[in-house]
């Protein structure tokens, strides 16, 4: 800054003769590199997207020049945010232009409302000015309640699409780095690897066996080979073989590119805007709703129109029987149905997505419900996908156990049977075993992580917890002789850095390997001659030892690779995760059955199976090669008595879930590998790892576990459970309102009454029926109990018998107690007054808030589910029962509603009559609770 500011001291005139000081070099040297600078920022502003057909004919020199990028360094970060500037983020945005007082208007457009103010308009011409303001403002708070259920959907959509960002490798300022694919301009250098999803349009320059599947985009089903030279002559998109497009997916091989277009400048740019013309479809259980609303709309027009015949037959005004006409409509009309499907689902996503579960589509929260079979990977889904070592076995004879999972180094070493902890060189013996193992290793532990391979990482942890972990810093390296598959087994050569002794070899590898370049072993740290005999125990000992599904790996040290002296055994496994065990056990409790499904070999697959409750009773393990040599129909037949598949491959796995789904199961898969893919598609529901899973897996998924945390899946099931139980609370309350509210201004016309109910009373009821205290059953808190009850069948309904009853129950009781307070209030002379018809107005929404409270549960009482689990509904009634009696008391609005004031006895003669559909509903439950628990006492002697 200081050099700038004596530069531009320079320029200004000295004295009167306007003489220019001479530039310093410095000076000269800033005023060179600002022109660079800002030549460097027009430069950036000027590189666009290149369209693939062209990008396909350049050479790599051409691709550098022209989006200005060194291809072995990539961009800096000067010129990413100069090209973020006139390109944007690589991301496309939702056209949601529409502005929210547009959102508001189109409220009014529904029929019924238009019915509504068609009624006003008619009340001002007949100087009707009181019921006109009255209609208004009942429209302007129906309206309003039904903008904010659906601008509160579309909100909490909005958050569902932010659960899963894309990801990718790219090179800037020389360095690899891991970002978010929305962060990539043109001229960015990408690093693609097998299973990555493409983030943008990208032409190759560098290719390794590269396979793309590019079905999502071309819609051919072979993957395509890639290649990175320029092409003579451009095609069709898909025979472009050095671009690959966004969206698609690597299937094989590695690759680097420059980035040729992102965001709408992509070719999926196209596709997308033609998606968003597209409505997301419904869900099944949504589409019921839509049929069950409309077969209601119609019952309802249908009894409506009848109210206003017979009405207008008996001489009543037309107008007035119009207006409560449409007013029971909009009242009876369970419009919200639909909308609180909705808003259940997403707030079920949303409530998921902290328990580390993303559900990539609604539907699959109602299916979760109806799973009754899982289908498990082992790696990394049952299992840890961290190699512990669990069991060691001296050449001596010494055998001990190790605690502790992971790359962590908590744990303990422990001598058989007297359980010693062990530490260091207290056990010679020991203490040589897990010192070769520590430096015939090249992994490096750092924070938990193993930077390696995971077999190595085992032996290094093991080595922590013996405190040998800087065993590797007493020797220096001279020679490795790395692992291959012929030989099976590595070495090292090292020299002791402290003492002045020969070299050693380490060795490390498969027992029958490892024990041919032995001639002694060790025994209490003294070498003793090696004999046929001992052979044959410690061959017996690692058979043992695999038939646990251990690998079990052998370790040697001696001055010659012909001449080691046999240490010993260490036993290495997978082991489960933390709390599949209980989350297998209690799955299986509620009638879901938990498969493994695995690529590995019987005994380690026998191994986990047992420690997590799989094998048990008659469930049997099966190979791939069975399931490959079983015709479908017998598989199907077969499948669901076993437990274990072994040694399958990814066309295996398909069938066993076809098997499955034919045998009439709703299947869930789970995997996180490329070979995965097409069983996550096949599935019923499809569940991807978020952290080990790759971006196929992902892709091919319904859902996908953050943690790769099997246990979650629990979660999962117990929240589709509970949505499904929620909707069916809402239902009951909705329609028992609806029933009653239909019910009693027919059965008051259809008898020659006085409406018991006014337009504006009913327009009230219909705001509680749809608002506040029907939402918030919508969230209920899942049942405690849900995940036990088994899961239901697809085609169960939610209006089934059972429901169907205690809607008309609740509504009775409705119906009853209001006209009950109707006849009580009526005049001699059959009149209706404000005191009739607000008694009749409050006692029907008691009933009402009451009726809310017992349908909290189906099954359950108040006091087993708890007042105060659900705040919102506490907070919804409240406020209810405050409107209501500010309606009764508050002048402005007693005018409105034509009601006037109660007597506290008033209040209490209302509460307790109304209390009464709440009574009867949880003595009802108590009944079904008796009949229930006398039932299952039965059955075992009848089976007897």
């Amino acid at each position: 800054m200081g050099r700038r500011l004596k530069f531009l001291q320079k320029l200004a005139f000295w004295g009167q003769d306007h003489r220019y000081k001479a530039l310093e070099r410095d000076e000269i040297e800033t005023l060179i590199d600002d022109q660079r600078e800002l030549k460097a920022i027009e430069r950036e502003k000027t590189v666009t997207a290149l369209p693939p057909q062209e990008a396909c004919k350049c050479s790599k020199e051409d691709l550098a020049r022209a989006f200005h990028v060194d291809l072995d360094n990539g961009l800096s970060e000067m010129a990413v945010a100069q090209r973020r500037l006139v390109h944007g983020w690589n991301e496309f945005v939702t056209d949601n232009a529409e502005p929210v007082w547009k959102k508001y208007l189109d409220q009014f457009r529904n029929p019924l409302i238009l019915l509504l103010l068609g009624s006003a308009v008619v009340s001002v011409l007949t100087k009707e000015y009181e019921d006109a303001i009255s209609i208004a403002l009942a429209v302007l708070i129906v309206v309003t309640v039904g903008f904010i259920q659906e601008y509160r959907s579309e909100k909490s959509l909005e958050e569902l699409t932010k659960l899963v960002p894309p990801e990718c490798n790219c090179l800037r300022d020389g360095k690899l780095q891991h970002m978010l694919a929305r962060d990539l301009v043109p001229g960015d250098i990408v690093s693609l690897s097998i299973g990555d999803r493409i983030p943008a349009d990208i032409r190759l320059t560098e290719v390794t066996d590269l396979l793309v599947d590019e079905s999502s985009f071309t819609g051919e089903g072979e993957p395509c080979s890639k290649t990175d030279s320029p092409l003579v002559g451009s095609g069709d998109l898909s025979t472009l073989s050095n671009v690959v497009f966004m969206g698609t997916l690597v299937q094989c091989g590695k690759g680097q590119g420059v980035v040729i277009g992102t965001g709408e400048q992509s070719q999926f740019g196209e596709v997308f805007k033609m998606m968003q013309a597209e409505e997301t479809p419904k869900t099944p259980l949504q589409k019921s709703m839509d049929k069950l609303g409309k077969q209601l709309t119609i019952f309802s027009f249908g009894i409506i129109g009848l109210l206003m015949l017979v009405g207008w037959m008996q001489g009543k005004p037309l107008l007035s029987m119009f207006t409560i006409g449409v007013s029971l409509a909009v009242a009876a009309i369970p419009e919200g149905l639909p909308i609180v499907v909705m808003v259940t689902l997403v707030l079920g996503v949303l409530r998921m997505a902290k328990k580390r579960v993303i559900v990539k589509k609604l539907p699959i929260v109602e299916t979760l419900g109806c799973c009754n079979v899982i289908c498990s990977d082992k790696t990394g889904t049952l299992t840890a996908n961290e190699m512990t070592a669990t069991h060691l076995v001296t050449s001596d004879g010494f055998h001990a156990e190790v605690s502790g999972i992971g790359y962590s180094g908590e744990g303990t070493v422990c001598l058989l049977p007297s359980k010693e902890v062990i530490t260091g060189f207290s056990n010679v013996s020991v203490g040589k075993l897990v010192e070769a193992g520590c430096i015939a290793n090249n992994a490096v532990i750092r924070k938990n992580t193993v930077m390696g391979q995971p077999t190595e990482g085992a032996l290094m942890a093991l080595a922590m917890k013996m405190n040998l972990g800087g065993a590797k810093d007493s020797y220096t390296r001279r020679k490795e002789i790395p692992f291959s598959s012929e030989q099976k087994w590595m070495a090292v050569r090292c020299s002791p850095k402290n003492e002045d002794q020969e070299d050693i070899y380490f060795m490390k590898g498969a027992f029958e390997e490892v024990v041919h370049h032995c001639s002694m072993y060790n025994n209490g740290g003294i070498p003793l001659p090696l004999t046929p005999q001992q052979k044959s125990y410690w061959l017996q000992e690692e058979k043992r030892m695999g038939s646990l599904g251990l690998r079990v790996l052998a370790l040697a040290s001696g001055p010659e690779l012909q001449r080691l002296t046999f240490l010993g055994l260490v036993g290495i496994i997978d082991p489960p995760r933390a709390g599949v065990k209980e989350a297998v056990q209690v799955l299986s409790e509620s009638g879901v059955s938990v498969k493994m499904v695995t690529g590995d070999a019987l005994e380690t697959a026998l191994a986990i199976g047992r420690t997590i409750g799989l094998c048990h009773e008659k469930q049997r393990a099966m190979s791939g090669e069975e399931v490959e040599g079983m015709e479908q129909d017998a598989l199907a037949a077969r499948v669901r008595q076993v437990s274990i598949f072994f040694r399958t491959s990814p066309k295996h796995k398909v069938k066993i879930i076809k098997a499955l789904q034919e045998s009439g199961a709703i299947v869930a898969m789970t995997g996180d590998g490329v070979n995965d893919s097409v069983a996550l598609k096949s599935a019923d529901i499809g569940i991807a790892m978020g952290q080990a899973g790759t971006d196929v897996s992902k892709e091919a998924a319904n859902m996908i576990l953050v943690d790769d945390d099997f246990s979650t899946i629990m979660s999962a099931v117990e929240e589709g459970k509970g949505i499904f139980y929620n909707i069916k609370n809402f239902v009951r309350f909705q329609l028992s309102t609806s029933i009653a509210a239909l019910s009693l201004i027919t059965l008051s016309t259809v008898c020659n009454l006085p409406s018991p109910l006014n337009a504006m009373q009913i327009l009230w009821v219909n705001i509680i029926m749809d608002g506040p205290p029907a939402q918030s059953l919508g969230v209920e808190p899942v049942d405690r109990d849900a995940l036990r009850r088994p899961p239901r069948s697809m085609r169960d309904t939610i209006l089934n018998r059972g429901l169907i009853l205690k809607v008309l129950m609740s509504a009775a009781v409705i119906i009853g107690g209001t006209l009950f307070i109707f006849w009580r209030e009526i005049p001699e002379n059959g009149t209706s007054t404000p005191r009739t018809t607000t008694m009749a107005f409050t006692c029907f929404v008691f009933f009402d808030l009451f009726n809310a409270l017992s349908c909290r549960s189906q099954t359950k009482l108040i006091f087993e589910i708890g007042f105060f689990r659900n705040r919102m509904f506490l907070y919804s009634v409240l406020g209810s029962l405050l409107g209501q009696l500010a309606v009764i008391y508050a002048p402005p609005l007693q005018k409105v509603f034509q009601t006037e004031n109660l007597t506290a006895l008033d209040l209490l003669l209302l509460t307790g009559l109304a209390s009464s559909v709440f009574v009867l509903s949880e003595l009802l439950k108590l009944c079904e609770k008796f009949f229930s628990g006398a039932r299952t006492t039965q059955m075992p002697g009848e089976a007897v």
